[in-house]
């Protein structure tokens, strides 16, 4: 199994903290965020590692040269990070991952390890980890039906009829990834639709179908806004202070 971490963006909304940082080097608690996805990964037997880039993507290649020299990284570099959505990075690991199951995640969460496990034993060949809570606008909401099966999976969900939210860790067999890289290939490529999140293209995923995990016991968290920021930390202190 290879895993893409998608981490082009700007994050725009952490500025003066991203003016010379990317948001995946922000240090929640006394660690980095991706420090901490990089060693959940290792602890959890995850080594092959496809990392997007965009903006100041040398800053993330030294730190990982530097904390990790060891780690088998293959970069891909979106030069268009500044004026596309996480579908197109998601689009240009393409030959790198054809013909392997594949795991994904966003580059801004920080969650528990155990997450990972509970995704590969969990019985779907393709499956997303979901977190069960009041949800909100801004999130990625998800829609299933009664066995689970995602059917509609945006941020406009409906609140009312929304499962969850999708917290950006999903598992796809090999099948499911020859079937989503020719979906993305026809957005991205054919309909030029380069400023979208990647969620749109698992509606439309169709001999495989997608399952949700509910992996609410475990912290996760997206970090978006400073106060996001400060909360991650303080939970991410208290957790290993009682272990």
């Amino acid at each position: 199994m290879k895993t893409i971490i998608l981490a082009a963006g700007i994050a725009s909304r952490l500025k003066p903290l991203t003016d010379q940082t990317p948001k995946c080097l922000l240090n929640v608690g006394r660690k980095s965020i991706l420090e901490m996805t990089v060693e959940n990964l290792l602890a959890t037997n995850n080594s092959e590692l496809i990392i997007v880039t965009g903006y100041l993507e040398n800053k993330i290649r030294e730190f990982l040269r530097e904390r990790f020299p060891l780690l088998n990284v293959t970069y891909i570099y979106n030069k268009f990070y500044a004026s596309t959505n996480n579908i197109y990075s998601l689009w240009l690991a393409r030959d790198a991952v054809l013909g392997n199951d594949m795991m994904m995640m966003d580059s801004d969460i920080v969650f528990d390890k155990l997450i990972i496990p509970k995704l590969l034993n969990s019985g779907y060949k393709n499956c997303l980890a979901l977190k069960r809570h009041d949800v909100h606008d801004e999130e990625i909401k998800v829609k299933t039906d009664a066995k689970g099966r995602v059917v509609d999976i945006s941020k406009e969900v409906k609140p009312s009829e929304a499962a969850g939210e999708s917290i950006g860790i999903e598992i796809f067999g090999r099948e499911a990834v020859a079937e989503l890289y020719s979906i993305l290939d026809q957005m991205v490529v054919t309909e030029k639709k380069v400023n979208q999140f990647y969620e749109t293209a698992f509606q439309k995923l169709s001999e495989n179908d997608l399952y949700i995990v509910d992996t609410t016991e475990y912290f996760c968290m997206e970090i978006d806004t400073m106060e996001d920021l400060k909360i991650a930390g303080e939970q991410v202190l208290n957790h290993f202070n009682h272990k």
